[in-house]
């Protein structure tokens, strides 16, 4: 691997900041990414970024100074999904690559937005999640690939808790507009099966909002009611091109129950692929056959051991620097809100909705490896 570095910026420093730095400089036992170099971190608050340069040892500036500096390339986007695509905008208006968290908007018009501007500047865009180039869906994704499933039939993606509010310092933004299971959760599993599975023709669901109002549990907003602006029960299914068929609940409203994350299901076997909001985790296969127990995938793949988060910034650093695609691309990212936006018009109008956006499986993290290091 070449010793060349690109410099990043990252814009926002709230929460998950903290495992984006974590991950690329390698506190830990993670390796970290040197292919990045963090030349500065700013926020609309400036006493949030220079708490977060402290912690890690950088540098602060104001997002004035970043768009202006010459030694940033890529900007990582890490404000409010209200906010992605303002922000990116004017990232790419600085003539900056740009990362988004997720999602990449709030909705598909917004996204497209950004996408036309940075293929109008000859700039590139990426957008987490990056888990699916996790070590456990790469390995599961190898196991797809093989044709050990047979033909594929379809499976199942849950994700139901009973709300963010009794854990996040500041939960209110997941029940306004721009929140929500399918926006806040919804980006981790639809984009892991577009990984294992390619892209999705059509969607149909319903949902619901059975709460108008809820109360904070966490402090320090404990006993403050947020008004609730967005369903937080969504129930659908996604037509794939390659005709298997995923039934998916998202939600936020949901006690407990017992659903793994994600099932696929094959004429031949069945695979259990881990949480897609973590880069490890345990895959399983069971082979059809009453004799057939569920049998441990060995996860030989890398980046199964940690959080990762930033890994899909490295393989986009390195994407540009060796002129090569990126993965967790703008391309993926938009197709996977259109999806998204798809289970809000389903439920609404009764119909199911044809997803326009085309979109390539991204290929596998294998062929950008060499001797074990992204490359």
């Amino acid at each position: 691997m070449s010793g060349k570095r690109l410099g990043i910026g990252f814009i926002g420093a709230g929460n998950i900041s903290s495992a984006y730095l974590r991950a690329i400089t390698g506190h830990e036992t993670m390796a970290g990414f040197p292919v990045l170099d963090i030349r500065g971190l700013a926020d609309m608050r400036p006493e949030a970024s220079q708490a977060r340069a402290t912690e890690f040892g950088l540098s602060a500036m104001s997002i004035d100074e970043m768009l202006a500096s010459p030694d940033i390339q890529l900007i990582v986007n890490l404000t409010i999904p209200r906010a992605h695509v303002e922000v990116g905008l004017r990232c790419l208006a600085a003539g900056k690559h740009v990362y988004s968290e997720k999602p990449l908007g709030i909705n598909y018009a917004e996204g497209r937005q950004l996408l036309d501007a940075a293929n109008r500047a000859g700039l590139r865009i990426g957008s987490a999640p990056d888990t699916f180039l996790g070590g456990s869906h790469q390995q599961a994704r190898s196991v797809v690939d093989s044709g050990a499933l047979g033909q594929l039939v379809g499976g199942t993606a849950f994700f139901q808790c009973p709300g963010h509010e009794s854990w996040h310092p500041d939960p209110a933004f997941y029940y306004d507009i721009g929140g929500g299971p399918v926006l806040d959760m919804g980006p981790y599993y639809i984009t892991d099966l577009v990984n294992l599975l390619g892209p999705v023709a059509r969607v149909s669901a319903m949902s619901s909002r059975l709460r108008a109002q809820r109360p904070v549990t966490s402090e320090p907003r404990k006993g403050e009611i947020m008004d609730v602006r967005i369903d937080t029960h969504v129930t659908g299914a996604l037509g794939f091109a390659n005709g298997a068929i995923v039934q998916v609940g998202l939600s936020f409203d949901v006690a407990a129950h017992k659903h793994v994350p994600l099932e696929l299901y094959g004429t031949e076997a069945s695979l259990i692929v881990p949480d897609p909001n973590f880069f490890g985790g345990d895959v399983e296969l069971r082979k059809r056959g009453k004799g057939e127990d569920w049998t441990p995938v060995p996860v030989t793949q890398p980046y199964a051991d940690g959080n990762y988060r930033s890994l899909g910034v490295a393989d986009m650093a390195h994407g540009i620097l060796d002129n090569r695609p990126h993965r967790a691309n703008g391309d993926l990212a938009l197709h996977v809100l259109e999806v998204m936006e798809a289970f809000e018009t389903a439920s609404r109008d009764g119909r199911t909705i044809d997803i326009k956006t085309p979109v390539a499986r991204p290929e596998p993290l294998a062929s950008s490896l060499r001797n074990g290091v992204l490359g």
